[in-house]
């Protein structure tokens, strides 16, 4: 696939949904960070359901670690793998107060060296709570960027080394949530709505039905 059609692509989806935002519910860099971290293999609208009663008790790494861990469980119990999620929030939040003033670094260093937060995460706080052009590669964006061609790769790292490489700097900003919202409802995993897409002309998927 050429420049021109990378461009033409993010044009489109770009007047589809001039701002997208993450379907997460947060107010805070770190209301943000603790919603992605409960939000592996679980669904957006599972963890608001969670959040929406935990951050009015408790949306700072003090308040959620006066919780403890057993309290946090109760929160966030509706999710899978609550466990080792709520034992990682707990262990994230004493490193926040310990060595960063409470507050979320912004950088993918510090990030990475928080439990339960791998380069994807990251990528989501740096972009969404920081406003950095980083591509957090889910499973939606892998689909995406391989099926139609935009940057094919055979992981996570390749493809979001590509697509850093390729997405015009102008919509660098976005980029992430208008791939993984077109990968969530229209290039869906077992039958893409390619009737309904509005790049499948622009789209190299062999199997496409318009």
């Amino acid at each position: 696939m050429n420049n021109a059609k990378r461009a033409e692509i993010f044009r489109r989806l770009q007047a589809i949904d001039p701002h997208p935002r993450t379907e997460l519910e947060y107010g805070t860099p770190f209301e943000l960070l603790v919603a992605v971290v409960l939000s592996a293999q679980a669904t957006d609208k599972g963890v608001n359901l969670a959040t929406r009663r935990l951050f009015p008790v408790a949306s700072t790494p003090q308040k959620i670690l006066a919780l403890g861990e057993e309290g946090l469980r109760e929160y966030v119990k509706t999710i899978g793998l609550y466990q080792s999620k709520a034992k990682h929030i707990i262990q994230t939040c004493r490193i926040l107060i310990d060595e960063h003033g409470g507050e979320v670094p912004a950088t993918r260093e510090e990030l990475e060296k928080l439990p339960g937060v791998g380069r994807k995460t990251a990528n989501v706080i740096l972009n969404v709570a920081f406003g950095q052009p980083t591509m957090a590669v889910d499973t939606h964006i892998f689909r995406v960027s391989n099926r139609t061609g935009l940057a094919p790769g055979k992981t996570p790292l390749e493809v979001e080394k590509k697509l850093v490489k390729y997405v015009p700097q102008e919509f660098m900003q976005h980029a992430h949530h208008w791939l993984i919202l077109h990968g969530r409802y229209t290039c869906i995993a077992r039958k893409p709505k390619c009737s309904e897409c509005v790049i499948a002309d622009l789209c190299d998927y062999k199997d496409k039905h318009v």
